[in-house]
């Protein structure tokens, strides 16, 4: 076959499988499938969406991640994360649930996954690293502790608008009366069950056990009859795969950005299951082409009819630690997924919401780790403070919580951007290991009575030429015995035309001072702008080296 059609179709280089583990896979499938039903649902109304998208979610796109991703077990589908990004950014837009809101979502679906597919079709998956993990990190952990507050109406049974309004006037009483205690008892019996037996949540299927439970209980007490909180009638059979009708250009304009941040949110969750995966099965995979394979699911998702989607990490890890051996495992999720859309949605209709609650609120708490910024504090002071804000700004902005990150990345460039426009220039000696090293550090005496020798460790470009040179100029000015500069330019690994005129100012401005200019330990990149510029034919031939030793010997009294 072709190669360029493999390419575009990289499930066709997936190895036959054998029958042990076609076995592996459907085992680890209906597993998987049996958890990913009651999570869908619950998932799609953290998101705002009626309950029956959540298992359109769960049907193709999971199917569309393996088959055009690179990490076959990847357990894709609705997630929390993800869930709360839609509905913090379609707030105030329309009504949760209205036919309004579905239409938005289905969009957001849409264009987050088109940015997927175009970065990963233009090979930029490098973008994630401009998302730094003390950032994601802090906001996982505020998004998260945003999901399990946004939860506890549904635990009471209370309309959250209507709680609001009530704390805000102070009135507890009409605030505890208005709890449905049946709707508490089925969330915290649901936490208390499945908090207990969560050690055992990768053998035994325990959120469909309490679905079970819960449903049964439902039903036999008749509590959707009289008036309790639970999913309702849902439409049975497939979704159709249909476009939606165009938006209006300002909606486009206003989702636009909601859309880039959960494209690349969600792909940082993606690829930490992927990098975990990978590591464990030493299958290697590609970013470029998970990003595709991940925008494809989110258009595929919206096309049906749903909201975006993502790679779960639970999910994940619970599919490889289920005995999972290839992306088979994904197609016998889907056969479960399509059984409960056929045959099984009058039995879902019985669950109470209270319940979806507390499986929204259990796999979150594993988010939370107050070690998490300890541990930044501990190494990084500046990342700490800039996680803090970030967890701050997005408690402050939810539910728009895309301003959380969107702050944290903001913060993040302004400290690089820092970093980068105050390189470390130091002043060097010959260390008792006959390397030059920080005069002031370790208490060296110059490399000779009257040279200046001094090492940047950054490029040498617009952002750090005019430290350097004021570095040198001050020097040279306040101390009238320096007459020789040595540049020791071995960390110095790339060098642009803001630093070529900041050398070539230097040659002239020190020999005019009467003082010579030397190099010393010149990487070939930067020589070869060097030799391109003239930079070297300014210099004479004994006044660059090679390496900080010929300077030494050469520069050094004997």
């Amino acid at each position: 076959m072709h190669a360029s059609f493999r390419r575009y179709f990289p499930f066709l280089n997936w190895p036959r499988p054998t029958a042990s583990e076609l076995s592996a896979d459907a085992r680890a499938g209906f597993t998987l499938g049996l958890i990913l039903v009651p999570q869908a649902v619950a998932y799609a109304m953290l998101a705002g969406m009626p309950p029956i998208t959540g298992l359109y979610a769960a049907l193709i796109p999971p199917v569309v991640s393996v088959l055009w991703g690179s990490c076959q077990l990847l357990g894709a589908g609705p997630v929390a994360l993800t869930s709360m990004l839609v509905a913090g950014s379609l707030s105030g837009m329309a009504a949760a649930e209205s036919a309004r809101w579905v239409e938005l979502a289905i969009w957001l679906a849409l264009m987050a996954g088109a940015i997927q597919i175009l970065i990963g079709a233009a090979r930029l998956g490098m973008v994630v690293n401009f998302l730094p993990g003390s950032v994601v990190g802090a906001f996982t952990q505020a998004a998260a502790l945003l999901i399990m507050l946004s939860q506890v109406p549904a635990m009471l049974g209370l309309d959250w608008s209507v709680a609001g309004a009530q704390l805000a006037d102070g009135d507890v009483a009409a605030l505890v009366a208005g709890v449905d205690w049946t709707a508490f008892a089925f969330g915290i019996g649901t936490l208390a069950f499945l908090f207990a037996l969560k050690k055992h949540s990768k053998r035994l299927p325990i959120v469909l056990v309490a679905a079970l439970a819960a449903g049964v209980i439902s039903w036999a007490i008749g509590y959707g009859a009289r008036g309790g909180a639970v999913v309702g009638t849902l439409p049975a059979g497939l979704p159709m795969l249909t476009l939606p009708r165009p938006l209006a250009w300002e909606d486009y304009r206003s989702l636009l950005p909601a859309a880039a941040v959960i494209a690349l949110v969600s792909f940082v969750e993606a690829l930490s299951s992927a990098k975990a995966i990978s590591r464990s099965t030493r299958q290697r995979w590609n970013e470029n082409q998970e990003f595709i394979g991940q925008g494809l699911a989110k258009v595929t998702s919206g096309l049906s009819g749903a909201f975006p989607v993502s790679a779960s990490f639970s999910r994940s890890a619970l599919n490889l630690f289920v005995g999972a051996r290839t992306g088979w495992s994904a197609l016998f999720a889907f056969l479960c997924v399509l059984i409960s859309l056929l045959f099984l949605t009058p039995a879902i209709a019985h669950l109470p919401r209270a319940f979806l609650a507390a499986v929204i609120i259990v796999p979150v708490t594993n988010l939370i780790s107050p070690a998490f910024f300890i541990r930044l504090w501990e190494t990084s002071r500046p990342e700490a403070a800039i996680a803090a804000a970030t967890a701050a700004a997005t408690l402050i902005a939810a539910p728009q919580l895309q301003w959380g990150i969107l702050a944290g990345f903001i913060l993040s460039l302004g400290y690089f951007l820092y970093q980068r426009s105050h390189p470390r220039i130091v002043e060097v000696g010959v260390h008792e290991d006959g390397t030059l090293r920080d005069r002031q550090r370790f208490g060296l005496p110059r490399l000779a009575p009257d040279i200046l020798a001094v090492r940047m460790d950054a490029a040498l470009s617009f952002v750090t030429s005019n430290p350097l040179e004021h570095f040198i100029a001050e020097r040279c000015r306040t101390d009238s015995t320096i007459k020789r500069v040595l540049l020791y330019a071995g960390p110095i690994n790339s060098i642009d035309v803001t630093g070529v005129d900041t050398l070539m100012y230097l040659i002239g401005t020190l020999r005019d001072q009467g003082v010579e200019l030397y190099l010393a330990g010149v990487k070939k990149q930067v020589e070869d702008v060097l030799d391109t510029a003239g930079i070297t034919s300014l210099l004479p031939p004994d006044h660059v080296f090679r390496t900080e030793r010929e300077a030494i010997d050469r520069l050094a009294p004997a």
